[in-house]
């Protein structure tokens, strides 16, 4: 269940970014094979059985600074855009996840209701920065999209984990991993999404272990308009 600022809970009413994980969802149960069903199943049991979430930053907590280079390879640091206004920081695992590339898809739909209220829109993932100008492309982002190589702004935050051995293999069979990322780590990050105020505070989070759970980005917009 995620875990969210000020008790905000998910609404009823199902959204356009929901319909679109539900019938992902649906596909993947159709069409996936029984092995994978069993090991993408003990996957997510063993990263539920840890201790991530206790171990993130959550509100309340001073979000750590960081400098990282974008698609283009410019720099971009936080501190830089939080003396423009307040910031929603938002991790991927990587364009060859679906439910990423559904979440920034209408993040991007999102996005000018999130400008007006005078917000800027980071999402960071570990790709390498040619997967990342891939992301962008593909889903047509307007916002900034950063390259956390090794996941160590992630781990700054504390939501990285460490894949299965199973389920690496078959993420390194079927798409290639470690190409994606630049290294065999096998580590990822959570789906988190962060809201950090001007003085440098987190003022929401969504921490999830079920990487299919996204923060709703109209509840964002919601959430900023209240600050």
């Amino acid at each position: 269940m995620g875990v969210i600022g000020k008790e905000i809970i998910m609404g009823k009413i199902q959204s356009e970014q929901s319909k679109a994980i539900e019938a992902k969802i649906s596909s993947f149960e159709a069409n996936a094979d029984g092995t994978t069903k069993k090991v993408y199943k003990e996957g997510f049991e063993a990263l539920n059985e840890t201790d991530i979430i206790d171990k993130a930053k959550k509100v309340g907590d001073i979000a750590p600074d960081f400098t990282l280079e974008n698609a283009v390879g410019t720099k971009v640091t936080l501190k830089d855009f939080l003396k423009k206004g307040p910031v929603v920081l938002v991790w991927y695992r990587g364009g060859w996840c679906p439910y990423c590339n559904i979440n920034l898809h209408h993040l991007q739909d999102e996005l000018p209701n999130i400008k007006a209220q005078g917000a800027k829109l980071i999402a960071v993932s570990p790709e390498l920065p040619d997967k990342s100008i891939s992301t962008k492309e593909k889903n047509n982002l307007e916002f900034e999209v950063l390259s956390d190589i090794d996941n160590e702004v992630a781990k700054e935050y504390g939501v990285v984990f460490k894949l299965t051995d199973d389920v690496a293999k078959i993420y390194n069979e079927k798409f290639g991993l470690e190409n994606y990322n630049g290294n065999d780590s096998n580590e990822l990050p959570l789906a988190a999404t962060y809201v950090i105020n001007t003085d440098g505070k987190i003022t929401y989070a969504f921490l999830d272990v079920d990487y299919k759970k996204r923060a709703e980005p109209t509840e964002i917009t919601d959430f900023l308009k209240d600050l």
